[in-house]
This record gives C-alpha cells, sequence and structure tokens, in this order.
C-alpha cells in the first residue's frame, strides 16, 4: 500500500512542501528525521514521521532547511558517524562535483568539503578503513568511483569489466557491503539513459579496490531485462513478507523494485496485492525506517522526481496481506 507523505504539489500527499522538487537521496542518524535531498531546490529538508497507536501515518515537517553549496543540486546524502570531514553529520553528493556537510553549528548552510569541476556526482556513501572513513561518491561523468579519505586526497577505481558506456549511478554501503550501480551515459556523460536490461550492479571491495559483479543487465551482457537505471538500495528486514533479508534495488528508469537474494539470485519485482509491479515513476532512493522519527523498520520509504524530475515525492509502501482489506 503506497502513501504519499509529501510532494512539491498541493493534494497529492499528507504534506505539501514547495522545496520537495526532484527528492532524491535519503539518510538519517539512529534516532533523527528523515533528510532528504532536494535536488531541485538545492535544499536539504527534514520530515519527522512518525505512527500513532492506531497505525496511521503522520508527517510533520522541521524548522531547519539546509542549503547546499554550489549549483546547489544535490543527489545522494549519507549520515556520517564516522568522524573526520570536519565533524559534519549529514554529507552530500551534487551533481555540479561539489561534495558537502553539515553539522548542528553551521546552521543552515552546508559547507563544501570538496569540489572536482569534472565530476558529476550522482550518490555517495561512508566507509571504515585501517586509516579512518572514506566517503565514495559514483562518479557519472568520468565513470569512476571516487575515495576521499578525511586528508580530501582523492583515488579513483573503475571496474575494468563494466562494458564501454557504463558508469557508477549510485553507492551504498549495506549491511557491511559495499554496492555499486551502474548505469549507461547519455552522449554529455551528465544523465543516464533508461531502457529495459540498461544496468548492472557490483560489490566494491575497497582494501584491493576491486569490483565483483552482483548482477549484470541485457543490454550490458547479462541476462537480467527487468533492471533500468538502477539506483535505491535496502536491505529487506525478515519482517518484509516473502521479500524479507532480500536486497531491494530500485530502478530510475522504469519505476520498479527488483529483490534478489544474498547469493545475487534475482527474485522478481515488487507487486501490488493484484499481482501487477509496483510502479513510482521517477523512483531514487528506497530505505527502511530507524524505529524513531524516521518511521518505522517494516514499511520501505521511497523518493521521487516524476513528471521527469519536474516535481517531487517522498512517500512509504506498507506491506499489506490479502485480509488487510486493501
Amino acid at each position: 500500500r503506497q502513501v504519499n507523505l509529501v510532494s512539491d504539489l498541493p493534494g497529492r500527499a499528507l504534506l505539501q512542501d514547495t522545496n520537495l522538487v526532484n527528492a532524491w537521496g535519503i539518510s538519517f542518524s539512529p534516532t533523527s528525521p528523515f533528510w532528504i535531498s532536494d535536488n531541485g531546490t538545492g535544499k536539504a529538508t527534514i520530515y519527522a514521521v512518525t505512527n500513532d497507536a492506531l497505525g496511521a501515518t503522520h508527517v510533520a515537517k522541521q524548522s531547519l532547511e539546509v542549503t547546499i553549496p554550489g549549483e546547489g543540486n544535490p543527489t545522494g546524502q549519507v549520515f556520517n558517524n564516522l568522524g573526520g570531514f570536519n565533524g559534519d553529520i549529514f554529507i552530500f553528493a551534487s551533481e555540479d562535483g561539489t561534495i558537502s556537510g553539515w553539522r548542528p553549528s553551521l546552521g543552515t548552510n552546508a559547507e563544501a568539503l570538496v569540489t572536482r569541476l569534472t565530476a558529476v556526482y550522482k550518490g555517495i556513501t561512508v566507509a571504515t578503513t585501517a586509516n579512518g572513513p572514506v566517503l565514495l561518491a559514483a562518479n557519472f561523468s568520468e565513470g569512476t568511483l571516487d575515495a576521499y579519505g578525511t586528508n580530501r586526497t582523492l583515488i579513483q577505481f573503475t571496474d575494468p569489466h563494466a562494458p564501454a558506456g557504463y558508469a557508477p549511478f549510485n553507492v551504498q554501503s549495506i549491511a557491511g557491503m559495499i554496492f555499486v550501480t551502474f548505469a549507461k551515459q547519455d552522449d554529455t556523460k551528465e544523465d543516464d539513459v533508461p531502457g529495459r536490461g540498461h544496468g548492472l550492479i557490483d560489490v566494491f571491495d575497497l582494501p584491493t579496490g576491486s569490483f565483483h559483479r552482483f548482477a549484470t543487465g541485457s543490454d550490458a551482457g547479462g541476462k537480467l531485462h527487468d533492471i533500468n537505471s538502477p539506483w535505491g538500495i535496502a536491505l529487506a528486514p525478515v519482517t518484509f513478507g516473502k521479500h524479507a533479508d532480500e536486497l531491494l534495488v530500485g530502478n530510475f528508469g522504469s519505476g520498479t523494485i527488483m529483490a534478489f537474494d544474498a547469493d545475487g539470485k534475482y527474485r522478481g519485482l515488487l507487486k501490488t496485492l493484484d499481482e501487477g509491479p509496483i510502479v513510482i515513476e521517477g523512483l531514487w532512493a528506497l530505505t527502511f525506517g530507524n524505529g524513531g522519527r524516521a518511521g518505522v523498520p517494516g514499511t520501505l520509504y521511497f523518493t521521487a522526481g516524476p513528471d521527469d524530475e519536474s516535481h517531487g515525492l517522498f512517500g512509504a509502501l506498507e506491506p499489506v496481506t490479502e485480509d488487510d482489506g486493501d
């Protein structure tokens, strides 16, 4: 069951916020509300999502709005509890090649941590190494996974087995593994070319700098047809019905959500009660709640940029069973 929580348009969701245009990255601390990157307005906005005693969902916008530096086109973001990077706890990637960070003392403005003019950053995560935390960013224009240590020195990694024209589209650390999704570059290498079978997924090993293939689209030399510019990644909890404990990957190109088991075996698309695939136009991030002010652990939350990324949606997919009457 889809519940639309926030939209930039009136009447589309429980709450309207005109800042929420092309809602993209999501992150949160173990207790914080949801932080969401507003790619179309250059902000990060914050929403508390809770369920009352009857199970009804409530959403409340928080007063803090954070302005992203540079051209202000944030994509992925990550909560950083590993230190470094000026103590910034929320870190944002942007399409203009900026990586920025925020900590409470900065107030309403994030600060630029890194600027790389040749980069188009579509996603970001943070990982631990023996030498401290490392930011990993999906550099779509250069076709690299960019690693920055706390000294901000850049090391770039490439998957030598990815077909020409495919580039890192997102990177997320899930259950101790670093997943990198790839999409097909357009002629300018700034945006993806959607299509059936367009995409692949790697697991990246940071100590060795090596990529290990997890799933390969039919356009990229594999057999997976349902993949289509994959971006969002989440691990389903044990309570999530038939797809419990499976890796969920959202397709920006088609709006569908794929499920994989731990070995990379494809388990099909998430479906509605009438057995049709769930489709969310312009689907970006996927995450389960934190059990605090960022939703409940058994519900799948998503962001999207519908109407060719000109609008924004933040919503929830609540698992339902046949006898729920939905």
